[in-house]
């Protein structure tokens, strides 16, 4: 064995991390340290003599201190012992032995009341990463056939296995490469972790409010007072060390009284913490000591006042997390459930909407305010509510975990100000979204400062990207709360639309123009407008739906509405309500049984709007509003059929991965450690171009041109017609400075470029002219990938010059991309009908262009050094296209967040 370095001696602190148990618990997971004798020892005397012989194969009542120093001493490269604690104590152990250059032997042992809990899973996927970035390609394990239990750990991994039995042993080989199914099952088991510990939060079967006060008013009894009147099904206990002693129970709301958690005779579920800031870590040890699940913290004066409130409130969550709670919060507004056997209020809403099936998260109280009041304005139900304050624990990532098979919820709707791991947050929304809506509408879009109090910093993509990223995985956005609402009423009443094409009724036939003009505007195609007058009754109504949508041609219809006037053109407007004609339009919707969604435009039709609500039929003030939602749910209903067919990740035969990788590591260690690590190393031409030759990317070469000789030398090697351009940095691109010459045919042509040039722009050398062959003439076009530490690789395609400078015409997609990824990326700019004939032009071949963004994805996915590829301009012509220049940027790759182990974000 080699001796290891001093650095790996060190404690490796980044192993370090809370997980989510299989029950929704938490344990933490970190190295064992020499001083861990005393909790090896106490450990080892709680589990069973069967589970002992079944790790020894031997009865092994106690360690001795050899083994006891055996196992906490470990040089952590060929030695390597982790632990799972929960309350400051082991409740299970891991260890590997290295015994092979790239390979080890590992086992297992795990307290048997905290056996089932998927403990030992857990510690296998962080046992695993701790081997791999030690060198270890593969485990060995050595099992008594009789330990089912653990047998079924190993072969649930996921990862390629051999087994064989010799001696009255298993003998388990299995390899550490990450494989489609091992991933699978991590996330699988993430999934139901983290949705476990959710619904822990929010279906409590008894909740303890802290800092309820004596006297009516003040946030504790309001809460409190919440939780009563909403009708919760649990048991309800209120903590107050004020209380006086002989208090038993809390008038008017009935609850017993007590001055600690302590002093309840129950188990606590959820606790809800409304103390002072200075209180609250108090609070928090009992709660840990008397065994509460979950915290709800709705106490400020933590992130969001500056400093030392961020100190605190790091401090708060790894307080609860020692005790294997999860916080919502600080500074939460609070959580609602509306299911029947839950009714949970538990928070700063004295009124709520009905029970529904719209879940929402929300990362502001102040939007979740006006979200709860504006679902309840409407008529609309909910599932279940979360605003997370600061957002120092849960996150709508974990609830986006629990709505995913939450069967209560039919549709998601988040506001964002953050995204604080956005490649996880991707894999979950996709997941999310393939079997229901996910509505998301992002604030503090432009903003580079995260919104005060939240532990994640806001993460610095531009919006548009963060749009691609949520198109991509099949988000519905919106721009704003009142969209966010009136998307989500839609998509919980009525079923997806097959298409785009609309049919428009009504009795107001401007209103009907205004509509088929907003569905012009969003992408839908409508039918003429049919006018039923203002004398139209609701049969006439009842009637027209039916036949609407029975019509084959119609994918949704749109009803426009407006009172009904009398007989005489002077007698006022009938009321605001107008039963009969809800009445119908429910009959027909749900009758015609076609499944296309309908939706209501009204004016002035208030009370009628609430009651088509309440029958699930969805009504709007204002038609560009109800057009939109529409509009969003016929996008999102195509993405889901594309996503029952999902595209490829192409192969190609002519790569050289192996080939690609020696060059980089070559040219990361020839560019000095140091300088690569803070800021990377841009490629020179010709490394740039070999480079991408291994990915079947051909670089048009351009030869330096420093003087006039070497211009006509460079000309004559490549052949005449040629290009004279600069490259200079300022310059680079840049024709419209009149920095390049084309179609030069001959010498005197470039003679006469040349001096102007120089003439024009400056000395030959400042100007890094080249000469360069002429390309066939197409449209010229930009590829990019660029890599950001959270969102990953970025797949970047826009025309070339001010489209893509000017106007920010530039479309984007996530890292691996598959071919039906870069067919909408090139489709989706704006300025894409210049690839398709536009004007008469001949078109350009577009399948060449998809060929080259898919080897650039694939370049900067096989290659995580890869921090940026410029390929401009790439010149799209009728036939084939040529890449033109090309920049190549290496660092070393940063960590990633979404892979490997396990684990609730460290602060």
């Amino acid at each position: 064995m080699t001796t290891p370095s001093d650095a790996e001696r060190d404690y490796p602190v980044h192993w370090e991390a809370d997980v989510v148990l299989r029950d929704g618990g938490i344990a933490h997971v970190r190295p064992i340290a020499p001083d861990d004798a005393g909790r090896l020892v106490s450990f080892y005397e709680k589990v069973s003599d069967e589970s002992k012989y079944y790790r020894f194969f031997a009865p092994y009542p106690r360690l001795s201190d050899r083994d006891v120093h055996r196992f906490t001493h470990h040089d952590h490269r060929d030695r390597v012992g982790l632990a799972a604690l929960v309350g400051g104590e082991f409740i299970a152990t891991v260890r590997y032995d290295r015994t092979d250059d790239g390979e080890a032997e590992v086992a297992f042992l795990v307290q048997d009341a905290h056996q089932g809990r998927g403990v030992a899973s857990a510690l296998m996927e962080h046992i695993a990463a701790v081997a791999q970035e030690r060198g270890i390609r593969r485990f060995i394990a050595e099992v008594l056939p009789a330990n089912r239990k653990m047998i079924k750990v190993f072969t649930d991994a996921g990862y390629t296995q051999q087994r064989s039995f010799t001696d009255g042993v298993v003998r388990l080989e299995f390899d550490l490469e990450p494989t489609e199914q091992s991933l699978a099952v991590m996330r699988a088991r993430e999934q139901r972790a983290e949705a476990r510990s959710v619904q822990r939060l929010l279906a409590p079967a008894s909740v303890a409010v802290i800092g309820a006060g004596r006297r009516p008013g003040g946030v504790g009894r309001g809460v409190l007072r919440n939780i009563v009147a909403g009708g919760y099904t649990g048991r309800v206990h209120a903590v107050n060390r004020s209380f006086p002693e002989d208090l038993r129970t809390l008038e008017p709301e009935g609850v017993p009284a007590h001055r600690s958690v302590a002093e309840i005779p129950d188990t606590v579920d959820l606790a809800v913490i409304a103390v002072p800031a200075d209180d609250v870590a108090e609070a928090v040890d009992a709660c840990g000591r008397h065994g509460v699940l979950g915290l709800l913290v709705i106490s400020s004066g933590y992130a969001e006042s500056g400093a030392e409130g961020r100190r605190r409130q790091r401090a708060l969550v790894r307080q609860a997390l020692t005790y294997g709670m999860r916080v919502i919060g600080p500074n939460a507004f609070g959580i609602l459930n509306s299911a029947d056997d839950v009714r949970l209020n538990a928070s700063l809403s004295p009124e709520t909407p009905d029970a529904g099936r719209l879940g929402l998260f929300t990362q502001s109280g102040a939007i979740g305010i006006a979200l709860l009041s504006g679902l309840r304005r409407r008529g609309a139900g909910l599932s279940s509510f979360v605003s997370a304050g600061n957002r120092a624990d849960v996150s709508g990532n974990d609830i986006l975990q629990f709505w995913y098979d939450d069967p209560a919820t039919d549709v998601a709707l988040l506001y964002l100000e953050t995204l604080g791991n956005p490649r996880k947050f991707y894999r979950l929304a996709r997941r999310t979204a393939a079997v229901k809506p996910v509505v998301a509408v992002k604030g503090a879009r432009h903003s580079a400062a995260a919104p005060p109090g939240h532990a994640v910093p806001p993460v610095r993509i531009p919006d548009s990207t963060v749009s691609a990223l949520l198109q991509q995985a099949g988000v519905i956005r919106t721009d704003t709360v009142t969209e966010l609402l009136d998307t989500g009423l839609l998509l919980s009443c009525r079923p997806l639309p097959a298409g785009p094409r609309v049919a428009i009724l009504g009795n107001s036939e401007s209103l009907g123009l205004l509509t088929y003009d907003a569905c012009l505007t969003a992408g839908l195609e409508p039918g003429l407008p049919l006018d039923l007058t203002t004398a139209a009754g609701p049969e006439d109504f009842r009637a027209a739906l039916t036949a609407a949508l029975a019509d084959p041609a119609h994918d949704a219809v749109v009803v426009t509405a407006i009172p009904r006037v009398g007989s005489e053109l002077a007698e006022a407007p009938a009321s605001s309500d107008d039963p009969a004609l809800a009445e119908a339009l429910h009959a027909a919707a749900d009758e015609a049984g076609s499944g296309k969604p309908v939706v209501v435009v009204h004016t002035a039709l208030e009370a009628m709007a609430t009651r088509l609500a309440a029958v699930r039929v969805p009504a709007y003030g204002a038609a560009d509003r109800a057009v939109k939602a529409l509009a969003r749910a016929a996008a999102y209903a195509r993405w889901r059929r594309d996503a029952q067919v999902p595209g490829r990740v192409p192969e190609f035969d002519d790569v050289d991965e192996a080939g690609a990788c020696q060059d980089v590591t070559r040219l990361l260690d020839q560019a000095g450690e140091p300088a690569v690590v803070t800021q990377g190393v841009t490629l020179d031409d010709p490394a740039a171009a070999d480079l991408l030759a291994r990915y079947g990317i051909t670089v048009r070469p351009a030869l330096p041109a420093p003087g006039i000789d070497a211009a006509l030398e460079a000309a004559r090697r490549l052949g005449y017609p040629v290009a004279l351009k600069t490259t200079a940095p300022h310059l680079r691109h840049r024709a419209d400075l009149g920095g390049v010459r084309l179609d030069i045919a001959d010498p005197d042509d470039l003679s006469r470029a040349f001096g102007e040039l120089t003439a024009r722009l400056g000395k030959p050398e400042e100007l890094h002219l080249v000469v360069q062959a002429m390309a066939p003439r197409g449209v010229d076009t930009v590829v990019r990938a660029t890599v950001d530490p959270a969102a990953g690789a970025v797949l970047s395609f826009g025309i070339a010059g001010a489209p893509s400078e000017l106007l920010d015409d530039m479309a984007h997609r996530l890292v691996p991309a598959t071919d039906r990824d870069v067919a909408q990326l090139v489709r989706s700019i704006k300025a894409a009908p210049l690839l398709f004939g536009w004007r008469g032009a001949e078109p350009v071949d577009t399948g060449a262009l998809e060929a080259l963004l898919l080897r650039v994805s694939l370049l900067v996915d096989d290659l995580p050094e890869v921090v940026c590829v410029d390929l401009e301009p790439v010149v799209v012509a009728p036939a084939g296209l040529t890449v033109l220049g090309a920049s190549v940027r290496l660092a070393r790759p940063p960590a990633r967040t979404d892979l490997g182990p396990r684990a609730l974000s460290s602060f």
